[in-house]
């Protein structure tokens, strides 16, 4: 059995998260997540202000950069403690 290189693994992680986040985020609920439904419920949802963020509402173009930004972190966090030796190695 051949042995699948890490390179390959992380483009096939990344590319099902960014399929998943992209595609199927398109059939998430539409209903109110809670804290929209208890306002509603208890007559101060119109009291509030809208703060809508530099993407919008929760979309696919949202999941997909929470994706990259994950991934982009987790990969520098990694590149990061990969790349340090302990000093009794350095010698």
């Amino acid at each position: 059995m051949s042995k699948v290189s890490t390179r390959w693994v992380v483009l096939g992680v990344a590319a099902v998260a960014l399929l998943l986040a992209g595609l199927v985020s398109r059939f998430a609920d539409s209903d109110p997540d809670g804290l929209t439904k208890v306002s509603a419920e208890q007559g101060f949802a119109d009291t509030g202000r809208s703060r809508d963020g530099l993407l919008g509402d929760y979309g696919s173009v949202t999941g997909v950069v929470g994706v990259l930004a994950v991934l982009g972190l987790g990969g520098g966090i990694t590149y990061a403690v990969r790349r340090r030796r302990p000093r009794d190695e350095q010698s």
